[in-house]
């Protein structure tokens, strides 16, 4: 299965956090799984890094080089994940949801034909099959 990491959880992953569930690290220690991290996630480090070290202490270098080492796979941002976009649907009557970072997350899993792993229960609500919260 190849499987997208949402920010998150690469983070948990790099810092062995306990926040970092058992199902989750059961995806990502299965050999038979290809682990993806997204270009996006690199971009949404080094964002909030720079604006406030304090809270976010590693680098978006940190994080690249942790997922060139645990041999995760990159992937880039192609238009027609900005196309997928426009395919994500949530119910009307769900909390809003304004992180565009997770949104081009999800559509690029769905996009990829990936399994999106995240903790954010939130993400469930859009209704696709590829989100997985663990």
């Amino acid at each position: 299965m190849n499987i997208l990491l949402d920010t998150h959880i690469l983070l948990w992953t790099l810092t062995e956090d306990p926040k970092l569930s058992q199902k989750a690290i059961s995806f990502i220690n299965d050999k038979s799984n290809v682990i993806f991290y997204s270009v996006v996630s690199i971009w949404e480090t080094a964002i909030k890094h720079i604006k406030s070290p304090d809270k976010l202490s590693i680098s978006h270098h940190e994080l690249v080089n942790f997922c060139k080492g645990a041999r995760f796979k990159d992937l880039t941002l192609d238009v027609w994940h900005v196309d997928a976009l426009e395919t994500l649907r949530r119910p009307d009557n769900a909390p809003p949801h304004h992180d565009p970072f997770d949104r081009i997350l999800i559509a690029q899993a769905k996009s990829e034909d990936m399994t999106f792993l995240t903790h954010d229960d939130n993400l469930a609500l859009y209704n696709e099959p590829c989100v997985i919260v663990v």
